[in-house]
């Protein structure tokens, strides 16, 4: 079978690292998404390359080829190669040593099978060359892209076993890529060893886990994980009501894909402490973590505007799409428009007669809630309700 045409294949840089690599010797192939997702005629975003060169050598013929080698993942055979449309990674073909479900450790190898037999799953242990296009399928890739189905090669608990993550990626895989049901000896293997998850750094598994949620709809996928207790030993705050609220928001987003940690949000309980919890356990950012704890409160968010204002635009949609009856309005209302600052500060009110101090403090956020409650006026308005406030402000010292 030969590799369909696409935009990123007509990259004449591409094509001389290719031959640079040695192409005409059958040194040098396409391998992994880009394969796959050409197939697919999706866009590719990533291109890698694997070679039977060692990486000393592929470095020595990037640089010759007139491009910068950069010693990425040098200690397993990768070289990035930046070329004027992007980085492009190069890895020696290479085999596993040992494993023990976070890392492993790997040796280089001149077989290509042997290369393709340690990935994952079948769809991405495609392989093809950079000129022909012909495809080197060893494991059934290319039928499987063709039906739907994301399969482990080989044993299902053994690929497990090598790398634990390979539980969440089944999952994200079948998301994005799978056609009906879920390959059962897949499932089965990832429901028996979901407690290997707890073996896991938290930040593989948050990263994981977003990359899921980001799908166009991840609700069947997260709906057969809440069935099997993938999820309970990292996540066990997610349950049948979580599949509920994620089907709802998805279906208020849209057709186009949602923003993951809204979708997080959506997957919790509305209860901000539950949301700190999850989100220090998963060590996300202290935006995304902050994201999290406001998107948890309950209730009617109230109007648009003064929401943003208080807590931020991300935020303001996030609470808008998990908590508005209707929520359409709202966003509408504040998809073009950015919260401005109080056009007045502290040493203005000190200018009208405020002793400097706690009084002034007290009486600007008296005036922004009314500059608020009046929808944002201009600054003109502002003075009027500053000197009311510092007038209330004198009466009352």
């Amino acid at each position: 079978m030969i590799l369909p045409d696409a935009a990123w294949r007509n990259d004449p840089d591409l094509a001389r690292l290719a031959d640079a690599l040695g192409e005409a010797e059958g040194l040098v192939r396409f391998v992994g998404g880009a394969v796959r997702d050409t197939l697919l005629r999706l866009p590719v975003s990533d291109l890698d390359l694997a070679t039977s060169l060692r990486p000393d050598e592929v470095s020595a013929r990037i640089r010759a080829a007139g491009f910068k080698a950069v010693p990425t993942g040098i200690a397993h055979g990768t070289v990035t190669a930046v070329l004027t449309s992007g980085p492009v990674e190069v890895t020696t073909l290479r085999r596993d040593v040992s494993t023990d479900g976070r890392r492993a450790t790997v040796a280089f190898t001149d077989d290509w099978r042997e290369d393709a037999a340690r990935r994952d799953f079948t769809i991405n242990a495609l392989s093809a060359a950079p000129t022909t296009g012909q495809i080197f399928d060893y494991f059934g890739g290319v039928a499987d892209v063709e039906i739907g189905l994301v399969r482990f090669i080989g044993d299902p608990l053994a690929r497990i076993a090598e790398d634990h993550l390979r539980i969440l990626r089944f999952f994200r895989f079948h998301a994005r890529f799978g056609k009906g049901a879920m390959d059962d000896a897949a499932l089965s293997a990832c429901a028996a060893r979901a407690k290997d998850l707890m073996a896991l750094s938290r930040e593989r598994i948050a990263q994981e886990l977003l990359k899921l949620l980001g799908v166009s709809n991840p609700t069947p996928t997260i709906a057969v994980m809440v069935d099997g207790a993938i999820l309970a030993p990292v996540l066990p705050e997610v349950d049948a009501d979580s599949v509920e609220r994620l089907a709802a928001l998805v279906d208020r987003e849209g057709p186009s894909a949602g923003d993951p940690v809204r979708r997080l949000a959506a997957l919790l309980p509305s209860d901000p402490a539950i949301a700190d919890q999850v989100g220090a356990r998963l060590k996300l950012s202290n935006a995304q973590r902050k994201r999290l704890i406001l998107a948890a409160e309950p209730g009617d968010p109230g109007a648009a505007r003064p929401l943003a204002h208080a807590i931020g635009l991300a935020a303001a949609r996030d609470r808008l799409l998990l908590r508005s009856a209707d929520p359409a309005a709202g966003l509408a209302d504040i998809e073009h428009w950015s919260p401005p600052r109080l056009p007045i500060g502290g040493g203005d009110l000190v200018g009208l007669g405020l002793t400097a101090g706690p009084a002034v403090a007290a009486t600007l956020r008296a005036i922004e809630r009314r500059w608020v409650e009046e929808g944002f006026p201009d600054a003109d308005r502002v003075g009027t309700i500053a000197a009311e406030e510092v007038a209330r402000a004198l009466r009352t010292a």
